[in-house]
């Protein structure tokens, strides 16, 4: 199963088109739409994903992709990263399939402080990372400053039941 775009990703592409320049990196691409709105503006971008049918759909696209648990597989630094991450707390009664692309585990956030424990290795001086994540994914803002990011918000967006965020991140 690939996810497909939703709100999280359509509020990002306006920022990754914004943003993107130099070297950008597309962590948990899913159906590549982030990477296809950095290609506007830059043709040096890598698009990684957990899954292996993701990675196959996006090269299809002409793509740059590889498979990657985050940053297991990637090389060098880079000048944005974006990352669309799975964000919301375990829920039971979800079937496996669904729960891979939306649940960034037991409170929604572990899989984004995982990404924020490594992420400082792979982007340049002056990079920045762009994220996405959900009111219910918990104290987000906290480990971020807790990994050394300074942060902007860059728009919020209410939804029915939780208000997504997207931040700019820099290296304190």
């Amino acid at each position: 199963m690939i996810y497909q775009p939703n709100e999280d990703s359509f509020l990002l592409t306006k920022y990754v088109k914004k943003y993107a320049k130099g070297k950008v990196l597309d962590v948990g691409t899913g159906s590549g739409i982030l990477a296809k709105a950095a290609l506007e503006n830059t043709k040096d971008v890598l698009a990684v994903d957990i899954n292996q049918e993701a990675v196959e759909y996006c090269r299809k696209k002409g793509i740059n992709a590889i498979k990657s648990d985050l940053f297991e597989n990637i090389k060098g630094k880079f000048d944005l990263i974006v990352f669309n991450p799975p964000y919301l707390p375990y829920d039971p009664d979800e079937d496996y399939e669904t729960s891979l692309i939306t649940k960034g585990g037991v409170k929604g956030y572990e899989i984004i402080e995982r990404f924020l424990m490594d992420s400082r290795n792979y982007l340049n001086h002056d990079g920045i990372i762009i994220i996405v994540f959900s009111t219910l994914t918990g104290d987000v803002e906290s480990i971020i400053r807790k990994y050394g990011y300074k942060f902007e918000v860059l728009e919020e967006k209410p939804l029915f039941f939780e208000k997504l965020k997207v931040l700019k991140l820099k290296l304190m």
